[in-house]
């Protein structure tokens, strides 16, 4: 699809198929290393897998996109009829990926504006959602990068893990390294912060976790108009209940999500995540 704008974002905004497809967004993937094998995320290894392979102990690790990836993505971009694009990251602080981005943006064909979002997953995706509307109602590439900016500043993600030591053997824990000495004592309440995974609170119970949760997010969403992905890795039962709950509680609510993490955040957090973003419309 031909378009003055593209826009262009990686593997971990865990978009929905249909709205990729919808907007012509276009997704560089990341990659898992399992084991001895490299492999591209959302094509060639699933959540699932990962999960499996964390509960068996077996060695996971993730690595960005090369620079020439987000090279092929731009030409392609180009030579489709785009004079601009957007290309949308996950927080610097997680992951070199923007960086990646920003060296091939400056052998691109045509201007590319490169934004670290400070969020992942559909924290990440609904800046995509934001900038792509912009770009498909006639917006300049300014719009759509401060239409991106705008959405990202009232989008905030919070989430639950089981265990603290998927998170901290990939060395993602900010603040949250204070709470390690105690982790297996409390359940702990995570948000993103900065672009950092910082602790929020320190719960006794997963359930009442869980309960938490929901009351922080019903509490930031408030009675505007809001989005919200619930997100899970391997708990499909937590995640529908959330859902279904915050369904009723969130009267402002315009839109909601549900689906299961990707391989790269998968890897980091491990069995047992939920997660949720609120994002103001």
């Amino acid at each position: 699809m031909s378009r003055h704008v593209a826009i262009i974002t990686d593997s971990t905004a865990y978009l929905p198929a249909q709205a990729m497809e919808g907007h012509g967004i276009v997704a560089v993937p990341l990659t898992v290393v399992l084991g001895d094998e490299a492999l591209e995320e959302g094509t060639e290894i699933s959540a699932r897998s990962v999960a499996q392979a964390l509960q068996k102990r077996r060695p996971v690790t993730t690595s960005r996109p090369a620079p020439e990836d987000f090279a092929a993505a731009y030409r392609a971009a180009a030579e489709t009829g785009a004079d601009g694009i957007v290309s949308l990251h996950l927080s610097s602080e997680l992951s070199g990926t923007y960086d990646a981005a920003v060296l091939a943006a400056k052998e691109a064909p045509v201007p590319v504006r490169v934004v670290d979002t400070g969020m992942v997953a559909m924290a990440l995706g609904f800046c995509a959602l934001a900038a792509a509307d912009t770009a498909e109602a006639g917006g300049t590439l300014d719009e759509a990068v401060a239409a991106a900016e705008k959405r990202a500043q009232g989008t905030a993600a919070y989430f639950y893990v089981d265990t603290l030591d998927y998170l901290r053997r990939g060395g993602r824990i900010g603040a949250a390294q204070a709470l390690l000495g105690s982790a297996l004592a409390v359940k702990p309440l995570l948000q993103l912060d900065g672009g950092r995974i910082e602790l929020r609170e320190k719960v006794r119970t997963a359930s009442k976790a869980i309960a938490r949760l929901e009351e922080i997010v019903v509490e930031r969403a408030g009675a505007a108009p809001v989005d919200v992905a619930v997100h899970h890795l391997a708990a499909p039962e937590r995640a529908e209940l959330l859902s279904e709950r915050l369904r009723e509680r969130v009267p402002g609510l315009v839109d909601l999500h549900v689906s299961e993490v990707g391989a790269v955040i998968g890897a980091h957090t491990g069995p047992g995540l939920l997660g949720v973003v609120v994002s103001a419309r």
